[in-house]
């Protein structure tokens, strides 16, 4: 079993396309770090947990639970409120019957170096957009789910709609495809076939 690693600024649709896709999907967000771990990283100048940087994310859990589902097929994984930054529980993903799938987040392209390493990579891709597309959809999401305060949403929504392309650029400089749902859509069809696109180690925007 392989997979493929869908990354993409936050609001890009991931979670839609991964689900359009008709195949299995690992949260990767759910391995985000818990509100009281010591290692969170802070926003320049405050107190405030910077949840956008990579190293409030648990990387080395997440690409553990991807290698066991791709030898296995099966992992436990927590599941995580992202209201409350806390882990709320844990939960198994079986998708043994399986040969691949797709482990989606906003910090996914920071594994596919270790993917690929392992052999276990299909394909790496970048979900992009209209930044003002995003922050519409990206806020709207948040404020149904109640993940945070809405002076907080806005506040973010507003730096991340200011950094997006160069999220993406970073993330398309880890190696990941950088592109439209379409595309993105074609590629993981593509994969499914056995027809599987390598992901470079460096792409331009």
């Amino acid at each position: 079993m392989r997979v493929v690693l869908l990354s993409g600024p936050s609001g890009s649709g991931k979670s839609s396309l991964a689900a359009r896709s008709g195949l299995p999907v690992l949260r990767l967000d759910d391995f985000y770090k818990e509100g009281d771990d010591p290692t969170l990283p802070l926003m320049a100048g405050t107190a405030a947990v910077d949840w956008d940087s990579p190293a409030s994310w648990d990387a080395d859990a997440a690409v553990g639970a991807v290698a066991e589902l791709c030898r296995t097929g099966r992992t436990t994984v927590p599941v995580y409120d992202i209201a409350t930054s806390s882990r709320t529980g844990r939960e198994t993903v079986d998708i043994s019957s399986a040969t691949l799938f797709v482990a989606e987040g906003i910090f996914a392209a920071d594994i596919v170096d270790r993917c690929r390493e392992l052999g276990i990579l299909a394909d790496a891709l970048c979900l992009r957009g209209r930044p003002s597309t995003t922050f519409r959809r990206r806020l709207v999401r948040d404020l149904r789910e109640g993940r945070k305060s809405v002076p907080f949403l806005v506040r973010r929504g507003w730096r991340l709609m200011r950094a997006e392309r160069g999220i993406v650029a970073r993330q398309t400089a880890l190696g990941a495809h950088a592109c439209g749902t379409d595309e993105a859509l074609g590629r993981l069809a593509a994969a499914a076939a056995g027809h599987c696109h390598r992901a470079p180690a460096t792409e331009a925007v």
